[in-house]
């Protein structure tokens, strides 16, 4: 079965359904887009690995493979989606539309796309003329565990020398970037009659007391951390979400408040949470056992990478610019534990990730594929 066009390939990617949340009822499976991949990369030449991910709930990796032995390319990316506000979309989030010279859809550019960039540019090229291994990597849950990234890390015969993540970079080389925690302080204290204050203690007025403190700890980062790299230098500490009490006349049982943290490479993720452990230790001690500090999912560390290797080398001089640092995370401190140069690049801008009527500008379609392109090419094919 020959390859589907560019436009094709696209459509059909952004027409079924992968979304990844926290929130159960949300979740999709993603078993129809690594279906439709590993059909296609076998039309290409490639062998195909589909790996349930550990715990099942429908969700899947696939590796692809053409070529022999160790070393080689890999181009990795997720599969899965953020949920979508309907009300605030102008376009079916799964029907590819274009319009005023974009392409809309969920996915268009995180990160569905990517992979309908890098199947063309395969098979434009002479796979008589191939000396490396190409890999495909395409995983589940990155929008919420990054379960697929973790799983694959594992992974025992899989060696690549370099490998590119296509997120939306505007095909800018990241060569670092921050890692993300999110983390749920909880507050239980005494309910009871808001007539009689002392016979309860009320989380709310607790919490109150945690949150000084969490404001007191995101100076500390902001004033002791630094790396110049990043165009925000310090770990960011962000107070997202808090729910707490019932009732007007009911002392608050029970408050909780998410935090968002964004580690600094060379921050661990055990340092950042010894800080908060020990910003409620005060706390704790004037209340016993009254605030918990709990990973709301497993943490994501800072990716650390360095621009004097090959690949970014390479992918710079493609690019026709510098890499840089930026402050959101991906899988890339998990594919780098393979042992792999890595670096995170792919079409499309961040700023329209996690959007609504979230799009591609065709007038980068060009540019960005005969630069994916080039770095396949002068990765695993003969000048």
């Amino acid at each position: 079965m020959p390859l589907p066009s560019f436009i094709s390939m696209y459509q059909q990617l952004i027409a079924a359904p992968s979304i990844s949340a926290i929130e159960d009822t949300l979740c999709m499976s993603n078993k129809n887009v690594i279906e439709l991949l590993a059909q296609w990369c076998e039309s290409l030449g490639f062998t195909c690995e589909i790996i349930e991910l550990e715990g099942g709930k429908g969700r899947y990796n696939l590796l692809a493979k053409r070529g022999q032995g160790d070393g080689g390319l890999m181009l990795a990316g997720h599969t899965d989606t953020v949920p979508f506000d309907d009300s605030r979309w102008n376009h079916d989030p799964f029907k590819l539309t274009e319009h005023n010279n974009k392409l809309y859809g969920l996915g268009s550019i995180d990160m569905k796309g990517f992979f309908a960039f890098v199947l063309q540019a395969i098979s434009e090229l002479d796979e008589k003329q191939q000396t490396q291994p190409i890999l495909i990597l395409a995983t589940a849950d990155e929008e919420t565990t990054m379960a697929g990234a973790q799983q694959i890390c594992k992974h025992q015969n899989l060696k690549p020398a370099r490998c590119i993540i296509g997120e939306p970079t505007d095909m800018t080389p990241v060569f670092t970037h921050k890692g993300h925690m999110s983390t749920a302080i909880r507050v239980v204290g005494r309910s009871g009659h808001s007539s009689d204050p002392e016979r309860g203690l009320n989380a709310i007025e607790v919490m109150h007391k945690v949150t000084t403190k969490l404001l007191n700890l995101k100076e500390l980062l902001k004033n002791k951390y630094s790396v110049e790299h990043f165009k925000i230098p310090y770990p960011t500490l962000n107070l997202g979400h808090i729910h707490g009490g019932d009732n007007a006349n009911r002392i608050c049982g029970c408050c909780e408040m998410h935090i968002d943290m964004r580690p600094l490479p060379g921050l661990s993720i055990k340092d950042l949470q010894a800080l908060l452990i020990d910003a409620t230790k005060e706390i704790n001690e004037q209340y016993p056992n009254a605030v918990s500090v709990i990973d709301l999912h497993d943490p994501i560390p800072a990716f650390s990478g360095s621009t004097d290797s090959a690949l970014v080398k390479m992918a710079e001089k493609i690019a026709g610019q510098k890499a840089v640092a930026v402050n959101y995370c991906t899988e890339a401190p998990f594919i780098q534990q393979l042992g792999c140069e890595t670096i995170v690049m792919g079409p499309g801008s961040i700023n329209q990730a996690h959007q609504p009527d979230e799009f591609l500008a065709m007038e980068k379609i060009t540019p960005s594929q005969k630069m994916i392109t080039d770095i396949i090419k002068a990765n695993c094919f003969n000048a």
